[in-house]
């Protein structure tokens, strides 16, 4: 079976939210038949008041109707207090049944509920991890959160919390007004009299509260944005000592968000005073009426009570619906939301005749590449170069030269505009996106770890990794030997981002992860800028190891990193200002040597006597 989600994309809101009811058929056609039961034994819970009424406690008693007095006689023989006890439990078992009923009915639409929250928070965790890196950099984690945890409930809502009861309380109208028209036409049809009041009531406060209920969520959404925000950067709030200034911009953004929703809620309350209102007058109407009946003999006590035991019964299901109908809109708000997620297309997709990377030898070259970002920006320009395993190429340029998104084109987090990005002398577009990064292991300037132990984050690399794999790599990253003084070593937990150790630490946790992963290529993206000497040199031991034999490309800021490699290409504006080793580039290169004095030697280099020391610096 297809999937909804992505099969009725562009179907109605309704009909698409219809869709998560699919793989929970037979669990609908049991909430179906147990809501059947729950209106039919509702129809029958006020007959046994009726009999009792009518045939029993009035004087003189009516005589019951054929063949239930025959029935009814042979079993209690004349006995009106056996028949008044026989008519109490008749009256009790079906009341309790209803409850039975009931209770078994919600527990399976709770459980279909929760099951239909979790799948969608699934898809919609799945979904939002296959968008491209672009939309994550555009949107806030707190409202990629925010979707995920609470918008989830939207679909939840409207089945389960909309649906169903509109649905039980229109087949109960229906039963319900049939038994009224035989009783009595007059008083059936009065009782429909609260409907077009009710309708336009409601029309016109889902027509007004839609957008009203979502401007609420984006504000609660910007709320939990402001929290994620503020605890991220927690170290640089007490360190410029601003936690008065945040609790004051949290204060400003919760006071909107609150106001909001009381304003909402108020608007909520006053809807339900008016359909209560609606309601009441509707069964005052039919008291009346049903009353001068009973006094003109147009009908008995008994049915009166039934009319009126019905009238709760179909008033009640849409007087609850009607004052749910804000938290109904909400569920809409959300489900659109969640709508326009899986509307969003992956921006790296597999195409057709894919085929798996799993035999790559790291055999990297671009041709002619050139990148645009969908703003219109352009990044990268005419950008050719060969890279093969065991070399290391350098990329080193100003901010914003382009070398981020570079190297960003190898594992496809973007996709070249123009040219080609070959591996092995294959498109990279026509391999398959997993199996290609599986082949690309990458360090990061800033190491990335999860809340979890140190044995779980270096398994990340690759998740069958053993105990002893994990070990070696370590060793070799020269990590194992901070790891060993640990209290539980390499089952040590570690802090969320790894705040509990030292930047050293954590680069060297993050080479020894792409040890485990052994990918023919590799790409760095400065490892070692934000350390002192002393760690910056254990870093590049590691990476020594980690290079070899791979495909190694290096986005580098420090002199430092370049001195080595076998090809050092220099970016300015997107384009290869200069191409060559380092001694090579500080004789050719202008803005090579600037960027050496500047970044390196904090020299200026407009006299040759600068460039001669940094010739001979280079030689050595």
């Amino acid at each position: 079976m297809s999937d909804p989600i992505q099969a009725d994309r562009q179907a109605p809101l309704f009909f698409w939210t219809l869709g998560f009811l699919r793989p929970y058929q037979r669990r609908v056609g049991l909430l179906a038949a147990l809501g059947l039961a729950e209106v039919g034994l509702g129809a029958l819970q006020p007959w046994p008041l009726k009999v009792v009424i009518d045939y029993v406690l009035e004087r003189p008693p009516q005589p019951l109707p054929e063949p239930f007095a025959r029935w009814l006689a042979a079993v209690h023989g004349g006995n009106l207090l056996l028949l008044l006890v026989m008519l109490v439990v008749a009256g009790i078992v079906v009341q309790i049944a209803n409850q039975f009923v009931s209770a078994f009915g919600t527990q399976v639409q709770v459980d279909t509920g929760q099951r239909m929250v979790y799948d969608l928070r699934y898809k919609l965790f799945q979904h939002l991890q296959a968008l491209g890196l672009h939309h994550h950099i555009a949107t806030s984690t707190g409202d990629a959160v925010y979707r995920v945890d609470v918008d989830a409930y939207a679909i939840e809502n409207l089945v389960m919390s909309g649906l169903f009861p509109l649905a039980t309380s229109v087949i109960t109208l229906a039963v319900m007004f049939i038994v009224l028209l035989k009783l009595d036409v007059t008083v059936a049809l009065l009782s429909l009299t609260v409907v077009p009041f009710l309708f336009v009531c409601l029309r016109y406060y889902t027509s007004t509260m839609v957008t009203r209920e979502e401007r609420v969520k984006e504000l609660e959404s910007k709320l939990i944005e402001r929290l994620y925000e503020t605890f991220s950067a927690i170290r640089l709030v007490k360190g410029f000592a601003r936690e008065p200034y945040e609790v004051d911009r949290y204060a400003h953004a919760g006071n909107r968000t609150m106001d909001a929703r009381i304003a909402l809620t108020w608007q909520q309350s006053l809807f339900s005073v008016v359909v209560t209102t609606i309601t009441i007058l509707g069964t005052a109407l039919v008291l009346v009426v049903g009353g001068l009946h009973v006094v003109r003999r147009q009908m008995t006590i008994g049915d009166l009570t039934i009319v009126i035991a019905y009238l709760g019964a179909v008033y009640g299901p849409l007087s609850a619906i009607a004052h749910t109908t804000g938290q109904l809109q909400g569920a809409l708000a959300g489900a659109k939301r969640v709508r326009s997620v899986f509307a969003m297309l992956p921006e790296t997709v597999d195409a057709p005749d894919s085929v798996d990377a799993t035999t790559v030898t790291g055999d990297v070259r671009f041709e002619d590449v050139g990148f645009t970002y969908p703003s219109g920006a352009h990044v990268l320009h005419d950008i050719t170069f060969d890279a093969h395993p065991g070399q290391m190429i350098a990329l080193v340029g100003l901010t914003g030269a382009g070398k981020t998104t570079l190297v960003s084109l190898i594992p496809r987090f973007f996709d070249a505009t123009v040219g080609r990005v070959l591996i092995d002398g294959l498109d990279v577009r026509r391999y398959r996106v997993r199996s290609l990064r599986e082949q690309i292991a990458i360090v990061l300037q800033d190491p990335v770890l999860f809340s979890g132990t140190i044995a779980e984050n270096l398994r990340y690399g690759r998740l069958d990794a053993t105990a002893e794999e994990i070990e070696q790599a370590a060793r070799a990253a020269h990590a194992h030997e901070f790891i060993a003084r640990l209290p539980k070593g390499y089952d040590t937990e570690i802090a969320e981002a790894g705040g509990s150790l030292s930047g050293g630490e954590r680069q060297r946790l993050s080479v020894a992860r792409a040890i485990i992963k052994n990918a023919p290529i590799l790409i760095l993206d400065e490892p070692t800028s934000s350390l002192d000497a002393i760690s910056e040199e254990i870093v590049f031991a590691a990476l020594r190891r980690l290079r070899a034999g791979r495909t190694t490309i290096v986005i580098a800021h420090r002199l430092s990193t370049v001195r080595d490699a076998d090809s050092i290409l220099v970016l300015d504006g997107g384009l290869i200002a200069a191409q060559g080793r380092h001694e090579e580039l500080l004789k050719s290169s202008q803005l090579y040597r600037r960027m050496c004095a500047r970044l390196s030697i904090g020299k200026s280099l407009d006299d040759p006597e600068t460039v001669d020391e940094l010739i001979q610096a280079a030689r050595q």
